[in-house]
């Protein structure tokens, strides 16, 4: 592991240079961190190289330069690859200077749990630590992170992730972070679609759909989705900001843990039918916001449209192939390749 004098910035190693992971690795840079970067897809590293990052070969060889190692990938078995691989992270770690785990995806609970108690046979702490904001967050490190794990680990951690987010917050044991972070996609879900249900409605009445939008953030109805993802939707702007699939496959780790509880959650199970909808439509690599036109396809009705207009403009074309429903959706490695 490199050493760092007293009062320097501790070395940072990253692995995931997608669409969150990329501008989270470069906020740490403009923040001072020496950093070493891995992805599976290497020329994804070429612009933070260029920027003063050092290339690692492997994930070992992250873990054992660096002091803080993150990870920013897609899936629970994307994660589990990364970390037990033969060349992995956990490989790179020994019980003298072990560095902090800290995984930033989104997986399962249990496997959060699970690699926790591999790295602490290790000597290694781990922390979960999945992320809320976006792409807008990940560009503008104004993220929410809700971390699990041990105290201690994270206040070593902490300098790292507040150079990636205006929030950090232990909520609590291993896993509890992606538990959290479970909590925090049935909001985002469930407030798009009733954003949805609410243009729709509205712009179907003949109300024009950006007064609708500006009277909304005027009160209750007010929500850090309507700001960001309401004049989105408005311009028809369905470029993702964060994938339908990604959250397809947030909402499936979601109601297995329900599952495993006993727990009901029927606005949820509604919504991932919408997102299933709109995947068959071939719109899985879309932004979520892209709920709102199965809405429309209910409704047939184009928000902004004349009263009575059909979705026309909006029908998928031939090209379109649907996501395949055989497997859950691990289209799923823009966060890590």
């Amino acid at each position: 592991m490199v050493r760092n004098e007293p009062g320097t910035r501790p070395v940072v190693g990253f692995v995931g240079l997608g669409i969150m992971g990329a501008p989270m690795a470069r906020n740490l840079l403009l923040a001072g961190f020496p950093l070493v970067v891995w992805n599976r897809t290497a020329a994804r590293a070429d612009a933070l190289a260029a920027e003063g990052a050092q290339r690692a070969v492997s994930p070992r060889e992250v873990a054992e330069r660096a002091q803080i190692a993150i990870t920013m990938l897609s899936d629970s078995p994307d994660v589990e690859e990364i970390y037990r691989a033969p060349q992995g992270l956990l490989a790179g770690v020994t019980s003298h200077d072990a560095p902090v785990l800290v995984d930033m995806s989104t997986i399962a609970p249990r496997v959060a749990r699970e690699l926790a108690a591999e790295a602490a046979a290790l000597g290694a702490a781990m922390l979960d630590a999945p992320v809320s904001g976006g792409d807008v967050g990940a560009r503008e490190g104004t993220l929410s992170i809700m971390v699990g794990g041990d105290a201690a680990a994270l206040e070593r951690a902490r300098p790292v992730l507040e150079a990636l987010g205006t929030r950090v917050t232990h909520v609590g044991a291993s896993g509890a972070g992606q538990v959290v972070k479970a909590c925090n996609q049935i909001v985002v879900a469930l407030t798009l679609e009733a954003l949805g249900e609410a243009l729709v409605l509205g712009s179907k009445a003949g109300v024009d759909p950006h007064a609708i939008v500006e009277a909304l953030g005027g009160g209750l109805a007010a929500s850090r989705v309507l700001e960001v993802r309401g004049p989105k939707l408005l311009a028809r702007d369905f470029e993702p900001g964060f994938k339908l699939d990604l959250h397809a496959k947030d909402l499936a780790i979601v109601l297995a843990t329900a599952r495993e509880l006993g727990v009901a959650l029927p606005g949820t199970a509604v919504v991932e039918q919408l997102f299933h909808a709109e995947r068959s439509r071939g719109r899985g690599e879309a932004d979520n916001s892209t709920i709102v036109r199965a809405l429309e396809a209910l409704a047939q009705h184009t928000i902004g449209a004349d009263a009575g207009a059909a979705d026309a403009a909006d029908t998928p074309s031939s090209d379109m192939r649907p996501t395949s429903d055989a497997e859950p959706p691990r289209v799923l490695r823009e966060r890590e390749q």
